[in-house]
């Protein structure tokens, strides 16, 4: 396993430094990661011909994550997806958060400066097998909007097995709700080879939680059979629009994780397992990429559905759900999830 580490540059009014790790493992697989935001800015993995191609969409400069982005490789949180109305209430506190997502008037994945948008410690772990990067932070009480002064870890991770691990820890000083996610966008065939409508996808899920037209859960968890959201089987994505929450049903299980995902390109032969601690996913095939320009690597401009995201998460507006699985974090409580994005060839 090999380990390289850049000078990436600086963000204004952040004392840490950014950094741009490169981690690569003995069957060439690479993993490019900086510290502003915790970003995956590349993963490099082979086809069934040996062929490596990038297979995330994202920047090869600081300066253009730093002009913005849809959440390109990056973390979400406080809290990630939607709370209605942005507002939530612990123990008789109401909270009101920064309602972002324009459109819909709610909040979303922590706020406009939220954990994406800061530069984070960092400590290196090199095993034989592995090397993983431990990023970390204290989120101030009333950071965003949201109580309690939470101190959270980040780990991503290589091995020799060609898995990418996202593991994220937490404990606070005050009640408060966290949910947190890494936002990659996936294209099997190349960052750059068009849309991922050919991919063809299988969800460890027998329901999903529908929502109204502010993208808010509704409260009803529905089943998946005679829908277009039925992905229980392998089928391809197509050119559909997608951005759905998806109930993991624990059917398939390996060391304590549950299948959550299996993605395949039969034009390269690359595919991707999926495998969390977290009960639910958010699929989203990035049918609104277009709606801005994004001009990505090497020139390269992304389109609508050039890539898909397979978000391991809990529910979205859980706080405002009892009857969703919590996010509530107290402060006798740690935090902790787990998820592999292992990649092969067949």
């Amino acid at each position: 396993m090999k380990l390289t580490v850049e000078n990436w540059g600086k963000v204004d009014g952040q004392t840490v430094p950014v950094k741009l790790f490169t981690l690569e493992n003995n069957h060439g697989m690479k993993l490019r990661v900086t510290n502003y935001g915790c970003i995956v800015t590349s993963i490099e993995t082979p086809d069934r011909d040996g062929k490596l191609a990038d297979v995330v969409l994202g920047y090869e400069s600081l300066d253009k994550y730093l002009a913005g982005h849809p959440f390109f490789g990056a973390i979400a949180g406080r809290y990630a997806n939607r709370i209605k109305d942005g507002r939530y209430e612990l123990d008789g506190e109401v909270f009101q958060l920064e309602t972002n997502e324009i459109p819909t008037g709610q909040h979303l994945h922590g706020g406009s400066k939220g954990f994406d948008k800061q530069v984070w410690n960092f400590a290196i772990e090199e095993q034989g097998e592995a090397t993983y990067l431990h990023f970390s932070r204290v989120s101030p009480h009333g950071e965003s909007g949201f109580g309690g002064t939470l101190l959270v870890s980040h780990t991503i991770g290589l091995d020799e097995l060609n898995q990418v691990h996202f593991n994220f820890k937490a404990v606070t000083d005050q009640p408060t709700v966290i949910n947190l996610v890494n936002h990659s966008y996936y294209n099997l065939g190349g960052h750059d080879s068009g849309t991922v409508d050919n991919h063809e996808l299988k969800l460890y899920s027998e329901f999903y939680t529908p929502v109204d037209e502010s993208m808010i859960p509704t409260g009803e968890i529905r089943a998946v059979t005679h829908s277009d959201l039925d992905f229980s089987e392998c089928n391809k994505v197509g050119a559909r629009e997608f951005d759905h929450n998806f109930v993991l049903n624990n059917g398939k299980m390996e060391r304590g994780y549950c299948y959550a995902a299996e993605l395949y390109d039969a034009d390269t032969g690359r595919t991707m397992d999926v495998l969390t601690t977290q009960p639910a996913v958010q699929f989203y095939n990035g049918f609104k990429l277009a709606n801005k320009s994004w001009i990505g690597r090497h020139g390269r401009k992304y389109e609508n559905r050039a890539g898909l995201c397979l978000e391991t998460q809990h529910f979205p507006d859980s706080p405002n759900q009892p009857h969703f699985p919590s996010v509530r974090l107290n402060p006798s409580e740690h935090f902790e999830e787990k998820t592999i994005h292992r990649f092969g060839v067949k």
